[in-house]
């Protein structure tokens, strides 16, 4: 996150990898360190360990930048690791697709 994103140390010692403030930073950072006109970030608990009564296994931040606008939010899917995964990825295409249509 922090290397490749450019996440700041900061905002993970505070905030946490899963958090809004990180997930936003993540997708402020891949669309300044590409081409792209729009991106998605995910960071989440999937389980099937993990989880803080805060932050239970299936918490999920998801953002999405354009220049114009950075915006996120937070999900709880249930089920395995690879079903809150799955899940995830849905929710994360589906608002692509929101901001492109």
């Amino acid at each position: 996150k922090q290397e490749m994103l450019g996440v700041s140390g900061d905002t993970l010692a505070r905030c946490g990898a899963v958090s809004r403030e990180t997930v936003l930073e993540m997708a402020r950072g891949a669309l300044d360190r590409s081409q792209a006109q729009l991106s998605v970030a995910v960071s989440g608990v999937a389980g099937p360990g993990g989880g803080a009564p805060d932050k239970p296994v299936g918490t999920v931040w998801i953002a999405w930048s354009t220049e114009e606008q950075t915006s996120a939010l937070c999900a709880r899917f249930a089920g395995d690791r690879a079903q809150v995964r799955d899940a995830a990825v849905d929710r994360a295409l589906a608002g692509l697709l929101e901001r492109v249509c």
